[in-house]
């Protein structure tokens, strides 16, 4: 099945993708006494095994995220990771990891039965993306990632401090939001108060910490990529959760990620990159690319951060559709 051409395409966000496609099984994996991972599939299922892996950490699935890939030819397993979208309990921080997370998706692999996929994953996806086929290479046939983030302190703090230098504004609303007092140390202190059992505490704290990450997100406004955390619970489980890993540096060593490449050097892989991205910095995924030569690298020279971006999507699509031609 192929996507729509750009004769067809409409400047709707979702218009290059494949149609809706409602998942053929869904289920939960119990992890241990507090957790339970909600999956689905989708697609063939006889087909080749993708999932994907969605952002954050705490963002969970939405059903576009379903859309990237030929439901004839793909086995699509979309799940959310603990704390996060269906998963219960939605924005809990106990044992809620990287460790965890690659686990956690090495047993979904084993529950259905998977012997190797394609890891696709954006922006805290690629993280964890390239966390797993590091730990995991024999179980992944490939990765298709976006938005490269590699969870070092460097980019935290650009997160939290830098952004400010392209949204100004967005960035005096996010420190704003707290007292003078607590304003110097943004990361500390929203902490506090996302942790805060109070929800009079952590839902405005929350809301105010999402405002300002989807405002950075986009090289132009779009509503689509703020509306989905208007709802309390996922404003948040990604702002409390995003706010956990980066205290602990996303429970990874420094620059644990670039200096396992060498493990996975032998996998195909694609990175696609927003030229404006904001959020996650080209610097980021250059040094992915350099310290990965065979990876493909592709910069997207008019969008920013989100996976709605018009050219984000099509670049996906068309990485994912040459694995397929790759692999089939």
């Amino acid at each position: 099945m192929a996507p729509p051409t750009d004769a067809t395409r409409r400047s709707a966000p979702d218009a290059a993708l494949f149609p809706e496609i409602t998942p053929y099984a869904t289920g939960r994996v119990a992890l241990d006494a507090v957790h339970t991972l909600r999956w689905e599939a989708c697609g063939n299922p006889a087909g080749v095994p993708l999932v994907f892996l969605h952002g954050g950490p705490g963002g969970g699935c939405l059903p576009h995220h379903r859309r990237y890939y030929d439901p004839a030819f793909w086995n699509i397993v979309l799940y959310d990771q603990r704390g996060a979208g269906r998963s219960t309990p939605v924005a809990a921080l106990a044992d809620n990891t990287t460790p965890h997370l690659v686990a956690d998706l090495e047993r979904l692999r084993e529950a259905l039965g998977v012997e190797r996929w394609l890891v696709f994953g954006g922006s805290w996806g690629a993280t964890l993306a390239l966390a797993y086929a590091q730990a995991h290479p024999q179980r992944v046939l490939g990765l298709v990632l976006r938005g490269v983030f590699l969870a070092t302190a460097r980019e935290i703090d650009w997160f939290m401090h830098g952004m400010r230098t392209i949204f100004p504004e967005a960035w005096d609303a996010f420190a704003g939001f707290l007292p003078p007092d607590e304003r110097a140390d943004l990361l500390r202190s929203y902490y506090r108060r996302l942790t805060d059992p109070d929800p009079a505490v952590h839902l405005p704290a929350a809301h105010a910490w999402d405002r300002y990450e989807s405002a950075c997100s986009t090289l132009l406004p779009q509503a689509e990529a703020t509306a989905r955390f208007d709802g309390d619970t996922a404003a948040l489980a990604i702002a409390r959760i995003e706010a956990h890993y980066f205290v602990h540096q996303g429970f990874l060593a420094p620059d644990q990620l670039l200096q396992g490449v060498p493990a996975i050097r032998h996998l195909p892989c694609t990175i696609v990159q927003g030229r404006y991205d904001v959020v996650c910095p080209p610097v980021t995924a250059d040094a992915l690319a350099r310290a990965w030569p065979e990876a493909e690298y592709v910069v997207v020279p008019d969008a920013g951060h989100s996976v709605r971006e018009p050219g984000i999507t099509r670049e996906l699509i068309a990485a994912v559709r040459r694995m397929q031609a790759r692999l089939g």
